[in-house]
């Protein structure tokens, strides 16, 4: 098979090295370019330096359209930017990694569709798609923790998720809330009920579960955090997101873990365990597992996911593989950091 021709802007960050990790040893892949403005003419390895000896490429000034998939690793808007400011070639597909096209009333470019790029929701519509639009890390685990309560209208009026994430959520550029002397030995809640990924999880479970979403004039963000009550927390730890869910549910405990297994039987990278998780064994993988306990009336689901791989950059590879016909699986058979 013809290999994939590979443009990456924005390969500085935190996502961008990631995507570059898997994608320098995928076997259907050849990286052109890894754009970097302020990067170029440095080796990727003096940015990334987990990379020194796996690969000898460059940052790049240039980008063009001699390829046939860009991702875009840049902050929420530049994607939009970027996209207004340069002309692609139509035939490219691309794989946007900020959050600029992933709503239904912001995802239309050259007169096609941005596909919502969860592949355990929409597998077979990122098969034929052109563009994706990549979920957030939040929105990934939380997603995958309700989706098939939802896929058979059990969710609901109130959902409740506390979830916390590791320092690289925050991206690579310090702030107060990511220094090393600020973050360890410490844990804090931001952006409670308002989180920004509300949005798109809010318009996934609508589209398995009609109705979720209320009618109305509220924003989109109003109507969600009216049913999730979402504590998003920063925690003390790099990189991975552990969340707990519960709802009011008259599922039994065995009725909820057989309609997970059937949900997710032929999804290839999210696991239910009925032994209960720890974040470990997803890090550095592409993986999401989710335990179920039934208390009382309340059904409890817990998910881990690695926040850059599950969240960002392994599921825009697992996108990629499967917009260009390949086994999803392809290049993402990383190793969990066990103990």
């Amino acid at each position: 098979m013809k290999k994939i021709k590979v443009g990456i802007v924005g390969s500085a960050g935190y996502t961008g090295g990631e995507l570059l990790r898997i994608l320098i040893y995928h076997p259907q892949v050849d990286i052109v370019f890894a754009n970097s403005a302020s990067n170029a003419g440095n080796k990727i390895s003096d940015v990334h330096n987990d990379l020194f000896g796996d690969t000898d490429l460059t940052f790049s000034s240039d980008f063009h359209s001699n390829i046939d998939v860009l991702f875009l690793c840049v902050g929420h808007g530049d994607a939009k930017r970027f996209l207004e400011a340069n002309t692609l070639d139509k035939t490219v597909k691309i794989i946007d990694l900020s959050q600029d096209y992933r709503l239904r009333d912001h995802h239309e470019f050259q007169g096609q569709d941005f596909i919502y790029g969860l592949p355990e929701l929409n597998r077979e519509a990122i098969k034929s798609a052109q563009y994706i639009a990549n979920p957030g890390c939040f929105a990934t685990n939380i997603q995958l923790a309700l989706l098939p309560l939802a896929s058979k209208g059990l969710l609901p009026n109130q959902i409740h998720v506390q979830a916390t994430t590791g320092s690289t959520g925050a991206g690579q550029k310090p702030n107060a809330t990511s220094h090393f002397s600020w973050r360890n030995n410490n844990l804090s809640a931001y952006k409670a009920f308002e989180h920004q990924h509300l949005q798109e999880i809010s318009e996934s479970l609508d589209q398995l579960q009609d109705g979720f979403l209320s009618s109305g004039d509220e924003s989109l963000l109003a109507k969600a955090a009216q049913k999730i009550n979402f504590i998003p927390q920063r925690g003390d730890f790099t990189r991975g997101i552990f969340s707990s869910s519960y709802v009011e549910c008259n599922l039994s405990e065995e009725e909820a873990y057989a309609l997970y297994e059937s949900y997710y039987a032929t999804h290839a990278f999210t696991h239910v365990s009925k032994a209960n998780i720890d974040l470990k064994q997803v890090i550095n993988t592409n993986k999401s597992i989710i335990h179920i306990e039934k208390h009382g009336s309340h059904l409890l689901i817990l998910n881990a996911t690695d926040n850059l791989l599950k969240g960002a950059s392994g599921q825009a590879v697992q996108n990629m593989n499967l917009m260009f016909g390949l086994d999803e699986r392809t290049g993402l058979n990383l190793k969990s950091v066990g103990f």
